[in-house]
């Protein structure tokens, strides 16, 4: 990769299969990186820096503002052991099930897949994944339980992006039916110029550079211990499934609540 012999996409890859991530598993699917941080120019342009995404931030500190609340948070709860409510930054994750099966909801399997993690229908339409830009605001500085990250098929698959399918995902509060995925103005409407420059900004001379930062958080050592609280980069202690001895947990309750939470809510790769 330094050489740049392999592409970034496939040395992400690499490093979601070397860190226990697999297409196989919903629950541990691979996760990319929000590359891009303009969702609302005309034209893209990949030499300037500010059209870029922060990689050495997580999404939860992508915006000063958001990240002095996650630190508040933080600061404000107790350490306590096997209770809800523990010492983190982020109570939700930036890859889970219902991420994975939102993202794809317009292609067979996965709309099976998410109306049976929904218990049996659509979400409410405003909830569902319409927007790329309204995506990235809602991960990035609107929604304090949103730090979701992305998954492989922004960068190959222009299919999840339209509802070939025809599927009645609901109409939004004012008003909008939900069908093809809204696209950033410099797609011009077409999914697959979404994906080709989308891909491009993954291959960038700026993403090339700062691409270990992202992979630091994810994979590598801020993914928990001090360096994780410097880097604004904690999670429930229940996502970190390797630390988790489930086996030492004798009450039965207790213990189907952790798997439960886990299966929601998504899990910290293994690090690398």
């Amino acid at each position: 990769w330094q050489k740049r012999e392999i592409s970034n996409f496939d040395y992400l890859m690499y490093l979601n299969t070397l860190a226990g991530r697999s297409y196989n598993d919903y629950m541990q699917y691979p996760v990319f990186p929000w590359v891009l941080a303009d969702y609302h120019s005309k034209t893209l342009n990949l030499t300037n820096p500010h059209t870029f995404r922060d990689l050495s931030k997580p999404m939860g500190a992508q915006t000063v503002e958001r990240k002095h609340k996650f630190i508040q948070r933080y600061n404000e709860v107790e350490k306590s052991e096997g209770d809800l409510s523990a010492q983190c930054h982020y109570c939700t994750h930036y890859s889970s099930a219902i991420i994975v099966a939102s993202y794809l909801v317009r292609m067979e399997p996965f709309t099976q897949t998410f109306c049976s993690l929904q218990g049996g229908s659509f979400d409410v339409a405003d909830r569902m994944f319409h927007s790329v830009k309204s995506t990235w605001e809602s991960a990035s500085k609107d929604n304090m339980s949103d730090v979701r990250e992305l998954i492989p098929e922004f960068f190959y698959m222009p299919e999840f992006l339209t509802n070939a399918n025809h599927f009645e995902l609901g109409c939004m509060q004012d008003g909008t039916v939900l069908g093809d995925v809204q696209l950033p103005p410099w797609a011009d409407g077409d999914p697959h110029k979404f994906i080709l420059l989308h891909r491009q900004a993954l291959e960038s001379d700026y993403v090339s550079a700062h691409l270990h930062r992202w992979i630091d958080l994810i994979f590598g050592h801020k993914q928990h211990g001090s360096a994780a609280v410097e880097a604004v980069n904690t999670y429930h202690p229940y996502f970190y499934g390797d630390k988790m001895d489930l086996n030492s947990i004798k009450d039965p309750l207790i213990k189907s609540t952790i798997l439960g939470f886990i299966s929601n809510f998504g899990q910290i790769p293994k690090q690398v």
